[in-house]
Parts: C-alpha cells; sequence; structure tokens
C-alpha cells in the first residue's frame, strides 16, 4: 500500500484574464513542479460538490475527503465553532461571522473584512468587549474571535431550542437549503436575518433569527464606542463596527470516521478554523504546524517538511493551503499568480526532491474557483493532476484549467476523489 498525500490549494481555479493574455492566474503562474508532476500523471476537473454549486470552503472539503455533502453537513457554523473549542449541543445556534464596517447609518457595508487589516490582537479585545457588555433576552451566547477579521457565535436559548433554518445577515452569502453558497453580485447592506422558505411556523427559526437580530444591534452599540475601533479611527483604518453572520446550524454533523470508511489512517494539517472542525469531526488527527510567519518562502519549506515528516507516521495526509484564495477575493490577480507561484516554488520544490514518489500518491487540486473578476466563489470546475505510484501518464503537458479539460480522468465531482487515490495507492 502506497501513501497518499493530497494537497488542496484554496481557491486555485479561476477564468482567464485579459490582463494575463487571456490566462488563468494559474496558467500564467510558474509552476514547473506542479507541470512536471501532471505530465508524470493523468490530470482532470472536478466540480468540488456538483456542477452549478458555487460552494464555501466547507461543503467543498467534506466533498473532497468522500463524503456526501448532501446527506452530513450541518452548516459551517457548528463546524467553526467545535473547532474552536466553543460547545454546539443540539438545539444551539452556531454561526460563522465576520468584523466588518458599516457607515454612520448602520447599514450601509463599507468593507465586509474591515480592510484585511484588522489584527488577532484587536479582534480579540473587541470580542472580549462585546462577551462582557451584550445581553440577550431568552438567550446566552459565545462570541469567539479566531484569525483577523473573522469569527464563531453560538446562541443558545434559555428556554426552549433553536433552529438553524435562518437567512444570513452577511449579504454576500445565500443559502441553497443546509448549503451556503455565494454570491456574484449583492447589495453592500447589513441583511435582517429572516426565517428561511417552508420553516415559517417554526417558533424555533422564528426565536433564533430574533436572536440574532438583536445580538447584531446589540454589539453594533458597543462596537461603535469601542476604544479599539476608535483608536483605529485615528490612525486613518476602518472599524471594525458590527457583525455579520452567515451559515447557520443547530447541530454538529455526525460523520462516519474516515478509518472506517477508507480503512486508512489519515492525519491533516490546515490553516483555517473550518478545515480543523472538519478534520476532528471525521476523525483525522491533526498535525501541528508554527504559526505563519507572513514570508512564503519561509513558511512553505517548513510545511513541506512537515508534510514529509507525517507521511512517515500516517498513511495519508491531507494539507489544505489557504495561499490563493484572499488575493482572488480582492480581486488581485497578479498577487494571487505570484502566491501560486511561490507554492510551487517553495512548498513543492521542498517537497518533491525528498519524497519517494514511486511509493507515493499524490493529487493537488482546489476546493473551489475563486475567481477573480466576480471577487467571489463561482460554480467553475477546478483542477485534479494525481500523480506518483503506478499512476500512468495521460499525456498532461501542464497542471492548469486549461490543460485539465483534455486530461484522461474527465470531469468528476469531489466525492469521487478518494476512492481514485486509494484504488491508485492500493495498486
Amino acid at each position: 500500500m502506497k501513501k497518499i498525500l493530497y494537497v488542496v490549494l484554496d481557491g486555485l481555479g479561476d477564468l482567464p484574464l485579459k490582463e494575463l493574455g487571456d490566462k488563468t492566474p494559474l496558467e500564467a503562474a510558474v509552476t514547473p513542479n506542479l507541470d512536471r508532476l501532471a505530465q508524470k500523471g493523468k490530470t482532470g476537473l472536478v466540480y468540488p460538490v456538483a456542477k452549478g454549486i458555487a460552494p464555501e470552503s466547507d461543503i467543498a472539503v467534506i466533498s473532497l475527503l468522500g463524503y456526501d455533502a448532501h446527506k452530513y453537513y450541518t452548516g459551517r457554523g457548528p463546524l467553526e465553532s467545535f473547532a474552536e473549542g466553543l460547545a454546539v449541543n443540539d438545539g444551539d445556534v452556531a454561526f460563522r461571522v465576520n468584523f466588518a464596517t458599516v457607515a454612520d447609518d448602520g447599514a450601509t457595508i463599507k468593507d465586509r473584512r474591515v480592510g484585511r487589516n484588522l489584527t488577532t490582537e484587536e479582534a480579540a479585545a473587541l470580542s472580549k468587549e462585546i462577551n462582557n457588555k451584550v445581553s440577550l433576552s431568552n438567550a446566552t451566547f459565545e462570541f469567539k474571535n479566531t484569525i483577523g477579521h473573522r469569527g464563531v457565535l453560538v446562541i443558545r436559548g434559555m428556554h426552549s431550542r433553536l433552529s438553524g433554518w435562518i437567512t444570513n445577515t452577511d449579504p454576500a452569502y445565500d443559502r441553497e437549503g443546509v448549503f451556503g453558497v455565494a454570491k456574484e453580485k449583492f447589495e453592500n447592506r447589513v441583511a435582517t436575518c429572516e426565517v428561511m422558505p417552508g420553516y415559517e411556523k417554526s417558533k424555533e427559526a422564528k426565536e433564533a433569527a430574533s436572536l440574532l437580530n438583536e445580538f447584531t444591534q446589540k454589539s453594533h452599540q458597543v462596537l461603535k464606542e469601542s476604544w479599539v475601533n476608535k483608536k483605529r479611527i485615528s490612525e486613518g483604518k476602518l472599524a471594525g463596527n458590527i457583525i455579520l453572520a452567515r451559515d447557520a446550524g443547530d447541530s454538529l454533523p455526525k460523520f462516519p470516521p474516515i478509518s472506517i470508511i477508507f480503512n486508512l489512517k489519515f492525519g491533516s494539517f490546515v490553516q483555517m478554523p473550518v478545515e480543523k472542525g472538519i478534520a476532528l469531526l471525521t476523525g483525522m488527527e491533526i498535525i501541528e504546524v508554527p504559526n505563519s510567519t507572513g514570508h512564503l518562502d519561509v513558511d512553505y519549506p517548513i510545511w513541506a517538511k512537515v508534510a514529509l515528516e507525517s507521511l512517515k507516521k500516517y498513511d495519508g495526509i491531507y494539507v489544505h493551503i489557504k495561499g490563493p484564495d484572499e488575493p482572488a477575493h480582492d480581486g488581485d490577480f497578479l498577487l494571487k499568480k505570484e502566491i501560486i507561484t511561490a507554492i510551487d516554488k517553495y512548498f513543492f520544490a521542498s517537497l518533491l526532491p525528498n519524497l519517494d514518489i514511486n511509493d507515493t500518491v499524490i493529487a493537488v487540486t482546489a476546493d473551489h474557483s475563486t475567481v477573480c473578476s466576480l471577487k467571489a466563489h463561482s460554480a467553475d470546475p477546478v483542477p485534479l493532476l494525481i500523480s506518483g505510484g503506478n499512476v500512468p501518464p495521460d499525456g498532461s503537458l501542464s497542471f492548469s484549467e486549461k490543460a485539465a479539460r483534455l486530461g484522461s480522468i474527465g470531469a468528476i465531482r469531489g466525492q469521487e476523489i478518494m476512492p481514485l487515490l486509494v484504488k491508485s495507492a492500493e495498486e
């Protein structure tokens, strides 16, 4: 049985841009190591969840790990809250949230991410003020900042269960059933939380919507007066003066352990809370890596070393690298191209010379396309390469969206990748 190295590059997929000579950022990036892997193996396209779905990372990762997201997913909020150590009992409602910036009217959004420069220390101070100064009618809550502008919120009813079948206050995301879906276009105004269609008679959903709206208003008043935000304004920075919530869920998913499904012991190292939550709930062991230094030429070689050492301890490891996603959300196609180049130059260049490629099956793909021209996730498929072991080459010349359309794997769903890797590892 060969080892499995499964690498997911967050938001890698994209569409061609005139500014890049009608190439995608991946096609324009310098990726000799990824190209060689593609040449030695086979490629194809992946719809991370299914055709027509522009997925958030959570449902995409669940699918990429071989699970039916339609069957197990309960919302992003519970996953991230669990990963951050907050209890999510059945009947609690949990959310993924962002600190954001609104104008003086309290509704017009100036920036959904506080200019992307809210430090974790500032967010922690704001979080402490919210927990100390906000109280809700008929409910308690826990609010916790995670990384930068991100955070989690759990609301617990004092006298009754709450339902997660409610809409988002973050206007950039919609819900299609239990799935969170990124909108390509939206009005930059804080949305009012409402009961989702089909659940109008649910008292639990009505109460949950009312409580989230109450939290949004009360936390806004606290954040407006916070010394942290007054200091940021004096420094010419945006204030983190509103909380935008999305992806409610009222229970944790009950995944069958990945070790039982595939009879393999998996380790995982990830950067974001949602991926950590999924890893823990599927029974993958968390591989600790040093905190990011912010310098890719330092971080990526360290991660490559951790991956190589971890392969000795596990049958397979799952590596999720956030890099390409954030600049794509900002529409910065040049930075996205540079980060993809850096991943090849510092991660894969450090990894591959020390990897026994004959005894390892390596897959590289993405959890979704984050399209620079849209500044959002899209339903476009992402490229996939599978190489190493006894995987026969199919004549692929490079790792890119364009080349992947011609690959022998064809177009598959994310849920089909893990069985392919296991089969390849057994051959």
